[in-house]
C-alpha cells in the first residue's frame, strides 16, 4: 500500500504528524515512498519559558530527520496557534499550492472528528483542497471524543522505536502524558492486537482511491 506512493503529511502544529503517523512513516520511508511534511503552525506564543520562541521549529526539523524525511520535503508555515481558523481561505490556497507542487496520492491529516480548533481547519481545507487523493485521518485521543478505526496500518518494532525517537527530539514537550514511550507503545500495541499483529497504527478513512 505504501510502496513507491508519493504521500504528504499535514500537520497543524510540529509534533501532530509524528504523534499521528510516526511509525507509518518510518515504514513508508523503508518501502520506497516519498514522503513531504506540511507543519503549519510552531506554536511560538506556547513555548515553554527558558526556550528560544524558534524552539519548536528547530524539534520538527530533527524529528523529521530522524524519520529521514528529506529537508526540503519540510514545510515550515508560521501561522498563529489557536487561530488557524481566521487565516483558513489563505491555508486552503496554501494546501492547493502543495497539490500542484507535489500532487500526493496519499495524505494523512487530523481526523474530521478532531476537536481542536487548528486541527479542524486543517482536516476540513485539506478535504476540500486534495479531492484527487487518497486521505487518511490519524488519530489523536485525546482530541477525539470517538474516532473509526477504518484503516489498519501494520508496523515493526523498528518503526515504533524511529516514531518514539523522533518525538523524543521535542524537548518541549517532554512530560505529556501523549509523549511517553510506554503510552506510544500501548496505543500501537492495541491497535496492533485489533488485527493480529504486534504493532499498528489505526486511521480513519476519508477517501480512498483505489
Amino acid at each position: 500500500m505504501l510502496k513507491d506512493r508519493k504521500i504528504l503529511v499535514l500537520a497543524p502544529h510540529t509534533d501532530d504528524g509524528e504523534l499521528g503517523c510516526g511509525a507509518t512513516i518510518a515504514r513508508a520511508q523503508e518501502e520506497g515512498a516519498t514522503i513531504f511534511y506540511a507543519a503549519f503552525s510552531t506554536a511560538d506564543e506556547s513555548v515553554p519559558e527558558g526556550f528560544p520562541r524558534n524552539q519548536l521549529e528547530k524539534e520538527v526539523r530533527k524529528a523529521t530527520r530522524i524519520l529521514k524525511i528529506q529537508d526540503e520535503h519540510l514545510l515550515v508555515y508560521k501561522y498563529e496557534v489557536r487561530k488557524l481558523n481566521y487565516v483558513r481561505q489563505e491555508i486552503l490556497e496554501e494546501l492547493i499550492r502543495l497539490r500542484t507542487g507535489i500532487n500526493p496520492d496519499l495524505v494523512f491529516m487530523p481526523s474530521l472528528r478532531d476537536i481542536h480548533q487548528d486541527h479542524q481547519v486543517i482536516a476540513a481545507e485539506g478535504l476540500r483542497a486534495f479531492k484527487n487523493s487518497s486521505l487518511l485521518g490519524y488519530e489523536l485521543i485525546w482530541n477525539n471524543r470517538t474516532f473509526d478505526t477504518d484503516c489498519f496500518i501494520p508496523v515493526s518494532q523498528r518503526h515504533l522505536k524511529l516514531k518514539i525517537k523522533a518525538l523524543q527530539a521535542y524537548q518541549t514537550q517532554q512530560g505529556k502524558n501523549f509523549m511517553d514511550p510506554g503510552f506510544i507503545t500501548s496505543m500501537a500495541t492495541v491497535r496492533g492486537t485489533q488485527i493480529g499483529v504486534k504493532y499498528a497504527e489505526a486511521f480513519e478513512v476519508i477517501r480512498w482511491i483505489i
